[in-house]
């Protein structure tokens, strides 16, 4: 009869991470402070979110909190048989006396480190994995640049301390398009005769001539 097809791994089956936790208890703190859960509930499902290990477990725990907020994770496609190339990680940024950039596809982990000394650091997320519903930058610069791009969806929190510097957020060349599940970038640190920037940017390749229209 021929050879047995080979069938396609159950998406809701697959393992969940740390992340994926924590985007659901994030979730459930929000609804909540709203009102629609009361304390016991929201003990009682986050000790189930914890123990949660596939997306099959995560999905049944806030079920009945829509509309007002996206509970569910995004529960991932099988991959291909060919998988990807490996994105690197990249758990710190630091520039003495030159230039250090990351941009691109990579991954940013939920703490990540910026430094420059007389130095530019370029952290560009338009197209970086964020592991972490909420990633927190500790960036800092003595006498150089800092500079974080962020994409439109991203909401950003800006609370650093200049010393005879310049620490905030530029003017935005993209209309911010926060929703609900947006993610949260918190740029922290401070800047000692130096400056630490955060714009928000169109995606990479949008002709330079639109930028000024936003």
């Amino acid at each position: 009869m021929g050879e047995m097809e080979e069938r396609a791994p159950d998406p809701l089956s697959m393992r969940v991470s740390h992340a994926d936790r924590e985007q659901v208890a994030e979730v459930l703190r929000v609804a909540a402070g709203e009102g629609r859960l009361d304390l016991d509930e929201l003990e009682e499902r986050l000790d189930l979110t914890w123990a949660a290990k596939t997306y099959a477990d995560l999905v049944p725990i806030t079920h009945d909190l829509q509309p007002a907020v996206e509970p569910r994770p995004q529960v991932p496609s099988p991959r291909p048989a060919s998988a990807p190339h490996h994105v690197p990680e990249h758990l710190s940024s630091r520039s003495i006396m030159g230039e250090c950039k990351r941009q691109g596809v990579w991954r940013v982990p939920a703490q990540h480190t910026a430094f420059a000394l007389m130095g530019s650091v370029l952290i560009d997320l338009r197209e970086a994995v964020l592991e972490s519903h909420e990633t927190r930058i500790q960036a800092s610069a003595v006498m150089g640049e800092v500079k974080v791009v962020v994409p439109a969806h991203v909401h950003v929190v800006v609370d650093g301390t200049p010393v005879m510097g310049d620490y905030g957020q530029g003017k935005d060349k993209v209309p911010a398009d926060l929703g609900p599940d947006s993610p949260v970038v918190r740029v922290q640190g401070v800047a000692v005769m130096g400056s630490v920037q955060v714009q928000r940017l169109p995606p990479p390749g949008t002709p330079k001539k639109y930028l000024g229209t936003y």
